[in-house]
């Protein structure tokens, strides 16, 4: 009986190598990825103890005081931050709902296309903006829309009055939606592209016997094709909600409309660095964050296995 179980342990053993060998490039190419995540996602986790501390840098996270939950006490019963909470749950969904319709239409879109040199184009064309900085956007829609910008020129020109769009908070939520979806839409639609791609030819060849539409087709073969994929996408987009997309606000908003676009991580930068308040109270904001965010994956995740769809864990 050891016998054969040393025959086995030493079975196991050379299987287990000869996979380690043989996975050993995918191996090697994980390695940066995982150093990445563990250098600036995991080791900077100590930080959240600030969270709970009335920190001071000269002291540093371990020699400043313990106070336990009073950071959570101050920003719970500061009504700005239930403003800025709502704003953020706001542009947070709103921006998940629109890139999604944004990647998925300009998926068909393109996979409509049967000119292939057209398609080619049209999709670098779309997923250029992607790589562009919020920065160089930023400066891009502020000289469009300023009240002395091109637009409002336009407007001007044609008899109408010059419209403050970037002092104007509903305004200015339209400009981050549309800037959002001109910059992601293309880059979004890859995976949606790649899915589309492996949807069995014969399934439109069906329809095509069926009499069916393009617009049937997509209906009843394309989408359902990408169904699953789509939800998975959903569930970690739910993740980001409460990010609403720091670098495009902050890049372009004012004091003139933190009523309406001011979020929960633009919130956390002036209290950090542009306040003379404890830095554990943006500490505190991030991890209530961080927390809630965890909470809405994990409950989208078991409601998509509750509809019969596959989850992600």
């Amino acid at each position: 009986m050891e016998l054969v179980t040393i025959r086995h342990k030493r079975s196991f053993g050379h299987l287990a190598k000869l996979r380690l060998k043989k996975s050993g490039f995918l191996i090697a190419m994980i390695i940066p990825a995982i150093a990445f995540y563990a250098i600036f996602c995991y080791v900077p986790m100590y930080g959240v103890l600030m969270a709970f501390q009335k920190y001071y840098p000269k002291l540093g996270i371990f020699g400043s005081k313990w106070i336990g939950f009073d950071n959570f006490k101050v920003i719970f019963e500061d009504p700005y931050f239930w403003t800025v909470l709502l704003n953020t749950i706001k542009i947070g969904t709103i921006k998940i709902v629109l890139a999604f319709v944004g990647a998925v239409t300009t998926a068909l879109l393109l996979n409509e296309l049967r000119m292939r040199r057209v398609k080619k184009v049209i999709q670098i064309i779309v997923t250029f903006p992607h790589f562009l900085s919020w920065v160089i956007i930023a400066g891009f829609v502020s000289s469009l829309f300023t009240t002395s910008g091109s637009i409002n020129d336009l407007i001007y020109v044609l008899g109408g009055e010059r419209v403050m769009f970037m002092a104007n908070g509903n305004f200015f939520l339209g400009l981050i939606f549309g800037a959002d979806i001109w910059k992601e839409a293309g880059w979004g639609s890859i995976v949606y592209l790649a899915t589309m791609a492996g949807i069995p030819q014969d399934q439109y060849e069906a329809a095509d016997i069926d009499g069916a539409t393009r617009l049937q087709k997509i209906w009843h073969v394309t989408l359902p094709g990408i169904k699953s994929v789509a939800i998975l996408l959903l569930i970690m987009s739910v993740g980001g909600v409460l990010s609403a997309g720091f670098d495009q606000i902050f890049n372009l908003y004012n004091p003139l409309v933190y009523e309406k676009a001011d979020i929960l991580d633009t919130y956390i930068y002036r209290e950090t660095f542009q306040s003379y308040r404890n830095p554990g109270i943006g500490t505190a904001v991030g991890l209530f964050k961080s927390v809630v965010s965890f909470i809405l994956v994990i409950a989208t995740d078991r409601i998509a296995k509750a509809c019969g769809e596959r989850g992600i864990i």
